[in-house]
């Protein structure tokens, strides 16, 4: 099938072909983490589409990376300034540790999605690894991740946070844990 090449995800039409007519998990298309809970409940399929549709589309940094094994995609993940996730600031999992530190500067990897043709083919690994590449390229000075941990196989539905050891073999380390399969993983830049 070819070489693992990670890329912008600045095609519209790849990351469709990535996330299915379902948009990844149950028509979130990535955008759960973006939005208050009242705007995803409106938002949730389709709305969401065209939301995750104008961030692709739009000049500037992508909101995530896309993942291809020869020309055919087959991942993403989401990387952007921690601030652009508000969700991320009720959460009881990835609340800052230090809340008098500014997240400034922070970036954070909260979703990964690969198709079954990119599984067991190292896709999140080189999708985590060129995410933490591109936030140190845009001025980052910490890269979070809130991945699953569990001593039992989990199926790919519930990993879509990726899980303990994608992070540690990136040189994340955990920096807290609020709940017993939910660390907070941090990689200083």
């Amino acid at each position: 099938m070819g070489e693992l090449v990670i890329r912008p995800a600045d095609s519209w039409s790849d990351l469709c072909e990535v996330f299915g007519p379902q948009g990844a998990y149950s028509g979130c298309w990535c955008m759960y983490f973006r939005v208050t809970n009242a705007e995803y409940r409106d938002l949730r399929g389709d709305g969401a589409r065209e939301r995750m549709r104008e961030l692709v589309e739009s000049p500037g940094a992508a909101p995530g990376l896309l993942a291809y094994l020869g020309e055919a995609p087959v991942g993403w993940c989401t990387i952007a300034p921690r601030t652009e996730f508000v969700r991320l600031a009720g959460s009881r999992v990835a609340k800052p540790v230090d809340e008098s530190e500014p997240v400034e500067g922070v970036w954070s990897v909260p979703c990964f999605y690969v198709t079954r043709a990119g599984r067991g083919r190292g896709a999140a690994a080189a999708l985590l690894e060129a995410a933490v590449e591109f936030a140190r390229s845009q001025g980052a000075r910490a890269v979070e991740g809130y991945p699953r941990d569990s001593e039992k196989k989990l199926p790919a539905a519930e990993l879509f946070h990726g899980w303990k050891g994608l992070f540690e073999g990136a040189g994340f380390v955990e920096v807290a844990r609020r709940t017993p399969t939910r660390p907070l993983m941090r990689l200083e830049l």
